[in-house]
Parts: C-alpha cells; sequence; structure tokens
C-alpha cells in the first residue's frame, strides 16, 4: 500500500465531489527565501479557496505522500534544510526511506493523478536547459505531462530554460500546449515570447472540456495551460535577457548542474534584478491558482451532470 494521507479539509472535499487544485511544494523549499515562500504558499492556498477549490500542497513527509498541507506542517518544510527535490525517480525511493522531499512539477502530477486531482496550478514548468545538447539536462516534466493525465496551469516555461526547444520536445511528445488568452506563448516572467501558441482557448469550459474529451478518448497526457502573467507584474523580456545571460554564466563557471542549476539561477537572478522577479513569481503563481480553480470547478460541475 501507498501511504498516502489526505488532509481533512482534502477528505472533506473529496467526499463532497467538490472540485481540489494540486500544488507543488519546491516552489517552497527550491524556488524562494524564507519567509517568503510560505507567505507565498498560504496566498495561493487561499486564492484557491476564494474562487471556490480546495488546495492540495503536496510533499513527501516521513516517508508518507501528503495530499494537503496543514499551517504547521507548512512552515516547518518552510525552514527545513536539505528537503529532496522529488521527480519521478526518486520518489517512491524516499516514500520508502521514510524521507522528507518537495515535490517537483513531475512529482506533483504523479501523486495528484494518484489522489484523483485533475488540475494542478504551478508557477512555470522545467524543460530543456540552454546547452542541453551537450548536457542533455532536459527535465522529467517534459515526459510526465506526455504521460499523466493532470491539466497543468503555469505562466510557461520558466524564462531561464531553452523555450523553442522546451516546446517542441513537448510538441514531439503531443502534449497539448494550450496558451490561454493570447495566440502567443508566455515566457513565464514576461507575457509575451516570439513562440505562436499551437492552441488557444479563452475559458476555463474550454479547457475542462478538452481534459474530459482527452480522458474519454483514451489519449494519455496532460494538458500544459500557459497563463501570462497579469501586466502589471510582468518584467518585460528584453530587461530579463542580459540577466539570465549572466545568472547562466556565473552557473557555469561554479560547474552547478542538475538538480541544483534551476534553485541556482532563480537565486541569482532574483539577487540581480533586486527581488523584481520573485514579485512577478508570486503574481504569476496567484493568476495559475485563480485559473485552476476555475478548471477544477468546470470539471467538477461536468463531472457530476
Amino acid at each position: 500500500m501507498i501511504p498516502i494521507h489526505d488532509s481533512p479539509a482534502v477528505a472533506a472535499a473529496r467526499a463532497a465531489g467538490t472540485p481540489i487544485v494540486a500544488l507543488e511544494s519546491t516552489i517552497i523549499t527550491h524556488g524562494m527565501p524564507y519567509p517568503q515562500n510560505v507567505e507565498t504558499a498560504r496566498l495561493v492556498e487561499a486564492e484557491v479557496r476564494a474562487h471556490g477549490a480546495t488546495p492540495a500542497t503536496i510533499a513527501v513527509l516521513d516517508g508518507k505522500l501528503c495530499i494537503g498541507l496543514d499551517d504547521v506542517q507548512l512552515e516547518a518544510l518552510a525552514q527545513a534544510k536539505d528537503v529532496a527535490k522529488l521527480s519521478r525517480a526518486d520518489i517512491a525511493a524516499c516514500i520508502a526511506l521514510g524521507g522528507t522531499g518537495a515535490t517537483t512539477v513531475a512529482a506533483t502530477m504523479i501523486a495528484a493523478n494518484l489522489a484523483g486531482i485533475s488540475v494542478f496550478a504551478t508557477g512555470g514548468i522545467g524543460g530543456v536547459h540552454r546547452g542541453a545538447e551537450d548536457s542533455f539536462d532536459i527535465s522529467a516534466d517534459l515526459q510526465e505531462l506526455a504521460q499523466t493525465p493532470v491539466t497543468v496551469v503555469a505562466a510557461g516555461a520558466k524564462a531561464i530554460l531553452d523555450l523553442p526547444k522546451t516546446f517542441e520536445v513537448l510538441e514531439t511528445l503531443g502534449v497539448p500546449v494550450i496558451a490561454y488568452g493570447q495566440d502567443m506563448l508566455p515566457a513565464f516572467w514576461s507575457r509575451t515570447s516570439d513562440m505562436t501558441a499551437p492552441l488557444r482557448m479563452d475559458t476555463a469550459a474550454q479547457i475542462a472540456a478538452a481534459q474530459i474529451i482527452r480522458s474519454a478518448m483514451g489519449l494519455s497526457g496532460g494538458q500544459l495551460i500557459c497563463n501570462p502573467i497579469p501586466a502589471d507584474a510582468q518584467i518585460p523580456a528584453a530587461d530579463l535577457a542580459p540577466i539570465i545571460a549572466q545568472a547562466l554564466s556565473e552557473a557555469a563557471a561554479q560547474n552547478i548542474s542538475a538538480k541544483a542549476v534551476t534553485p541556482f539561477l532563480l537565486d541569482r537572478i532574483f539577487h540581480l534584478t533586486e527581488g523584481r522577479s520573485l514579485e512577478a513569481n508570486i503574481a504569476l503563481v496567484l493568476n495559475n491558482a485563480r485559473l485552476a480553480a476555475a478548471i477544477a470547478a468546470e470539471i467538477a460541475d461536468k463531472s457530476g451532470q
């Protein structure tokens, strides 16, 4: 038996058939400094609740796969040291060894699917790292989107990545990439990029219907919903380009690699933008939580008909 533990709020929502939105935990342990990490986690959960759904922040705590965390658990995780960053390759091992770990996009999708949760809100997905033609550094998030039936609401892929290659891989894997409300793909901290979206949808109802039809057709995998950051919170891509280049250069000089790359780059960009990147990150995650709650409500409504 997999030791899955629902929080009381998640258990109640499941029993009532009301919408639930999964949330990852690496944004707490590896994405932001303390105390902004736990403050943001609480804000995101509150945003999901305010829009009619129950938040389920997912993590492995002492070998238990927790679907929903209480405030004490959130606070402890936010201050914990040396928390494992879990993906498909190591989530089972962490549980087996009684460990504690925060879930990436891939691991959160796996856990959400096990728990019967079909919608997940995050900041940005992982993808093809710059220089991957030499390092072969490609996030497991992309393969997970191709095989696990969860709709992921994000502000696109993280801007530190090779975005054209990331979306090319998603196309090859047959993952629906849907821009919400615009024809261009967003670029995480920036609303726009130079890439046209393969698909566009303008309502939560359309997105929910697409997921339901994919399931009815027996198609594997989920959907990536690229939700642009609010205009008043974005950082223009032209402003970010030299900052990202500097952070990448520093990572290479320090031989930062594998799972350490993304946390290092996000931390350097936070300092190089004097905190603007964190403010933008918080705004986009809250925006994604709102849309995810609306999609989850539509799926719950259609499933109950």
